[in-house]
């Protein structure tokens, strides 16, 4: 006949009541790690106000209305450059016209058309889903960077003769992206809604518009949820030539 100590559970218990009460002392000690790093990562804010967020947003509309500035005075600039070239170049007639050419394909020379202009906008702040339709995702209420680029591009498609994204001319090398909700073009920053208007024949640029498989994906979110789709035609648009920097950046490798 064995006693308690010699039982197998007796040890076994003793064991279990150990490991129990290093797993609870090891737990204590994380979350005081866990709570120790938060404070010292909000150093005392609240980190969904933290005033170092809205100096980022004032730092970004600063930069933004001092590139508007900036391209203001390239402008003056080139104006005053190209009025000199043309008095003093010595190019023939042909060279001038050839050069003239080349400005209105580069865009850097203003144009006047017909022209349609195509608005997009976010989904209203209580939109739901309309019957027959998925409640919606956060990402399913705002424009994207693929839908300004869909209409861009099906403008091109439709023969533009020249393209403004809200008050800037596009060139070959403008890039229209999104960060977040806003609209970064040029150095200069762009909240909703977004206007596109391109100079060109309206009837094949609309067509364009129509054919575009990118654009009919987002009439669906137009229908289920109230995405802004407008599109105008107007007579005798002038769109500007663009006046930024025209230099040519591109990646190195590391040597």
């Amino acid at each position: 006949m064995s006693n308690s100590a010699d039982s197998p559970e007796g040890p076994v218990r003793h064991t279990s009541v150990w490991a129990a009460r290093g797993l609870t002392a090891a737990v204590f000690a994380l979350a005081g790690l866990i709570f120790v790093t938060s404070a010292n990562t909000a150093k005392g804010t609240n980190l969904r106000s933290d005033s170092s967020l809205l100096k980022l947003s004032d730092l970004i509309k600063e930069r933004s209305e001092n590139n508007a500035e900036l391209n203001d005075s390239v402008a003056s600039a080139r104006a005053d450059v190209d009025a000199l070239a043309q008095r003093d170049d010595g190019s023939t007639e042909a060279e001038d016209a050839k050069l003239k050419a080349l400005e209105k394909a580069a865009g850097t020379t203003k144009i006047t058309g017909d022209a349609v202009s195509v608005t997009l906008n976010d989904a209203p702040p209580d939109a739901t889903a309309n019957p027959g339709y998925p409640e919606p995702q956060p990402n399913d209420l705002v424009i994207h960077q693929q839908d300004l680029q869909a209409v861009v591009n099906a403008l091109w498609q439709g023969g533009a003769r020249g393209i403004q994204v809200m008050d800037q001319r596009l060139i070959s090398t403008s890039a229209v992206r999104c960060v977040g909700n806003t609209l970064i073009l040029q150095g200069r920053v762009y909240s909703p809604p977004y206007k596109v208007t391109a100079v060109g024949d309206p009837g094949k640029l609309k067509q364009a518009l129509n054919n575009s498989t990118a654009i009919q994906n987002y009439q669906l979110y137009v229908k289920a949820y109230g995405l802004g789709w407008k599109v105008d035609e107007d007579d005798a648009v002038t769109l500007p030539g663009y006046s930024g920097t025209v230099d040519l950046h591109h990646a190195k490798p590391v040597e």
